[in-house]
């Protein structure tokens, strides 16, 4: 007869310690609760982010009042469809993160910098996620940029991830099936163990040689990224000769540069597609476009907009643009919520800059969607005194199963933000 014990369960990160010698458990039944003594929840199971270079004017994104009964701003009046789906999170930042644009590193890893120096990075919050449980899809992280290839995605060793920069492309890595010989030709460079680096080894060494030695340094963790991803996809090699998955959605043939709207638009499309057929769970997408002229009532680009020195014309073209940012994330989580996804997907969208005009890194922007979360609220921090987001950030992990005690500088979940 099975017997069950009802005592409090052991962390899955309990260790043996003696002799100056520490080792780890296996997986104990212990570990696990017993399943009439906890109550069972359903877990978040991806996560998007999506990061803006150039920030959100916050007098027309923060709501008056805070809690449940807070007035919509300016760019939330149009998404109040989705009141209760997110969460308006003000007076939030990453402690010790300075510098302005140069930031951008920490958008997701929220590593503090010296100076507005990230070359000593942390691994990012979509990174962390998809090393423990990337494993199971496809692609086990994506991570894009609409128009080049910087990214917020750090590995474990602070090396930044080269985005793919191209939607084309996406979706083609996607949704379209390799020729048997390029899968016989990646299947054989997993067997024998060789890297893409190793193949283009020679050209490698010949390059460094010609650069100084903070281009090499940077070079090399660039190298050491890219080894670390094929380290992952290389777990997954049943992957290279299953089909893709058939889409409805056409592939994008002409990308209209001159809307960087548009451009998010399409990629959030493609991410949409990745999502609902399950190709992978954790994706960030880093906004980074300076073309909006293709806007109706937009005359200038999108960088001397964020500059507007509270200019009343330069703040008026401004707004055309970022109300755009925010309608097209909301119609990405509408259709989230009609293919039954978001309950189960964190969606956050956010920036390094609180005041783009400034170069200020306080006050971040923050939206945070679905995942489970009690939202339909904003959460009023003080805007002198900054509340830490990466506690958000450890909330995020938390909701996946993940039993991370503290991320960066977050110590804790995030108060007010409760699962429903």
């Amino acid at each position: 007869m099975s017997t069950f014990t009802f005592q409090k369960h052991l962390s899955r990160r309990a260790m043996l310690r003696g002799a100056g010698i520490t080792l780890g458990l296996p997986l104990l039944e212990a570990m696990t609760p017993a399943f009439s003594a906890v109550k069972e929840t359903k877990r978040a199971k991806r996560f998007v982010g999506m990061s803006l270079a150039l920030g959100l004017h916050n007098p027309n994104l923060v709501p008056e009042g805070s809690g449940r009964g807070y007035k919509p701003s300016r760019y939330l009046a149009g998404i109040q469809d989705l009141r209760e789906d997110f969460t308006v999170v003000s007076g939030s930042s990453h402690p010790g993160v300075t510098g302005g644009h140069t930031a951008e590193g920490s958008i997701f890893s929220a590593c503090p910098n010296a100076r507005g120096s990230t070359t000593r990075n942390t691994i990012s919050l979509d990174q962390l996620m998809a090393k423990h449980l990337g494993h199971e899809t496809r692609f086990p992280s994506l991570v894009l940029n609409t128009n080049s290839q910087t990214s917020p995605s750090y590995t474990e060793n602070g090396s930044m991830i080269p985005a793919e920069n191209s939607a084309m492309k996406l979706f083609t890595r996607l949704f379209v099936d390799d020729t048997p010989a390029e899968q016989e030709r990646q299947a054989e460079l997993i067997r024998s163990g060789r890297s893409v680096m190793d193949v283009v080894g020679a050209e490698a060494k010949s390059l460094q040689r010609e650069l100084g030695s903070g281009d090499r340094d940077k070079l090399d963790a660039w190298f050491t990224s890219v080894r670390e991803l094929e380290q992952r996809l290389a777990a997954n090699e049943a992957w290279t000769h299953k089909p893709k998955p058939k889409v409805k959605l056409a592939p994008p043939r002409q990308i209209p540069r001159d809307n960087e709207v548009a451009v998010e638009r399409i990629y959030l499309d493609i991410v949409h597609m990745a999502l609902a057929t399950d190709s992978t769970r954790f994706i960030t997408l880093h906004v980074t476009g300076n073309n909006v002229q293709g806007i109706e009532g937009v005359e200038e680009s999108y960088h001397n907009l964020s500059h507007h020195g509270m200019d009343e014309e330069k703040l008026a073209q401004l707004a055309l643009v970022e109300q755009g940012v925010i309608h097209e994330w909301a119609a990405f989580l509408r259709k989230l919520k009609t293919d039954r996804l978001l309950d189960e997907t964190m969606v956050l969208l956010t920036s390094n800059l609180g005041n783009a005009s400034a170069h200020d890194n306080k006050n971040m922007p923050v939206l945070f969607a679905g995942g489970g979360f009690k939202h339909g609220q904003h959460l009023a921090f003080d805007q002198k005194d900054n509340y830490p987001l990466p506690n958000l950030y450890l909330s995020a992990l938390q909701r996946l199963g993940l039993e991370e005690e503290r991320f960066a500088t977050g110590q804790k979940t995030m108060s007010g933000l409760e699962v429903a």
